[in-house]
């Protein structure tokens, strides 16, 4: 028998060191604490492993609801393509902000307390019970994949007859979750900056999410044909931008109207830190994206469809953070004498946790029927009609005058 070595490449070489290094930094976190691994400190409680792998990571993980919902409640049949990854990004994405929030956690073996001390009244226990619930939906959702990889056809009729009450399930649990994010940080309106406390925070929240989920789709779309040569729906992902931009729109147009409300726009000149992180977040969320959609050569192509989206990416991280940590950056200051910057130990635990993402996204596509193949018509892309058409014919044969017509 004949062994081949995997090829060693420098994307694969880059994601070992980023591993490993989250490795080192996870033996000094359960090792010796959280003081020994972070900056995090009494006054400064939440840092990044709060405002990126869990504000952040929850809002990139919102295709999975955003599609679904599109596909199997709306009815709009065309974008089943991009389903599938857009709830392994889901799924994998919410899976990875429990991993996240672990080692926030000064006492993460007691996190299952909150299924047993429950406070309905804590928007941080609707927030645990709507993560756990809706991770368990999503990998329900994505069973059907793992199904039809090793052919469990009797299991995977019994799911697809439950796909639409599990998605339905899904999307409100998203929607609560989603905007009670927002309602954390609803308590301190003394110590966040005007431009990102609002009492619309949780509405903010959830139309983001939904913007986001839209771009990610896009984003993981385009890099997986490029890197696993799969189909890139093309005139699908377009129709998907149409829609983000036109919801990216309408949520500027709120945070406009609220900062007026607010007498928030005396700060925009002051040349203030604050201020230029806002200045980042519209370029990155609001002012790129439009001008390269509206850009016709770019608008309708590959290239630009992908950059529009990434560039709503990384403007959408950008605002996660200045709510999670820029906000808040000021009253440390006034008060404390102190600012916060994550620790070399957060930074490596959090860029490893992506280079996971990344990883288990590859191995999944690699190994599972995630995309349909070119031509759109493998075994994986059954429908619970198509099914039910065969289980039908099989009772009930087709006359041999009837297949002569077909």
């Amino acid at each position: 028998m004949n062994f081949s070595m995997p090829r060693i490449t420098f994307w694969k070489v880059t994601a070992a060191v980023f591993l490993l290094g989250a490795f080192v930094a996870t033996i000094v976190r359960f090792g010796w604490g959280l003081g020994a691994s972070t900056n995090l400190s009494d006054i400064t409680p939440w840092g990044l492993w709060i405002g990126f792998d869990v504000v952040t990571g929850v809002g990139l993980a919102a295709g999975g609801f955003t599609l679904a919902g599109i596909v199997h409640i709306f009815n709009i049949k065309r974008f089943k393509p991009v389903v599938r990854p857009a709830i392994l990004t889901a799924f994998l994405g919410y899976l990875l902000v429990i991993v996240g929030l672990m080692f926030d956690l000064g006492r993460p073996w007691t996190i299952w307390h909150a299924l047993i001390y429950q406070n309905p009244e804590s928007v941080l226990f609707e927030v645990a019970m709507c993560v756990m619930l809706y991770t368990t939906v999503l990998a329900l959702e994505f069973s059907p994949v793992v199904l039809e990889r090793f052919h469990l056809k009797k299991t995977l009729k019994w799911i697809k007859r439950i796909t639409i009450p599990l998605i339905i399930i899904g999307v409100l649990l998203s929607m609560l979750h989603q905007s009670s994010l927002g309602s954390l940080y609803l308590i301190i309106p003394q110590k966040m900056h005007p431009y990102w406390y609002s009492p619309m925070l949780p509405v903010f929240f959830f139309i983001s999410a939904v913007i986001v989920g839209l771009g990610m789709t896009i984003v993981e779309s385009y890099l997986s044909a490029r890197a696993f040569q799969k189909t890139l729906e093309l005139p699908l992902l377009r129709d998907l931008g149409r829609i983000m931009i036109g919801v990216l729109l309408v949520y500027f147009t709120m945070r406009g109207i609220d900062l007026i409300r607010r007498d928030a726009l005396g700060f925009l000149f002051d040349g203030s830190f604050e201020t230029l992180m806002l200045y980042l977040e519209i370029a990155l969320m609001l002012i790129i994206p439009v001008l390269l959609f509206n850009i016709k050569e770019w608008g309708r192509s590959r290239q630009g469809l992908f950059f529009a989206a990434f560039s709503v990416v990384l403007g959408f991280v950008t605002n996660r953070l200045n709510v999670a940590l820029t906000s808040l950056e000021g009253y440390y200051s006034e008060n404390f004498g102190m600012s916060y910057f994550p620790g070399i130990g957060e930074l490596a635990v959090t860029i490893g946790i992506v280079t996971a993402g990344f990883v288990l996204f590859a191995y999944a596509v690699k190994y599972l029927p995630i995309f349909p193949d070119e031509h759109g018509h493998e075994e994986t892309l059954i429908d619970i009609e198509e099914a039910g058409r065969e289980e039908s014919s099989a009772i009930h044969p087709t006359p041999a005058s009837e297949l002569h017509k077909q």
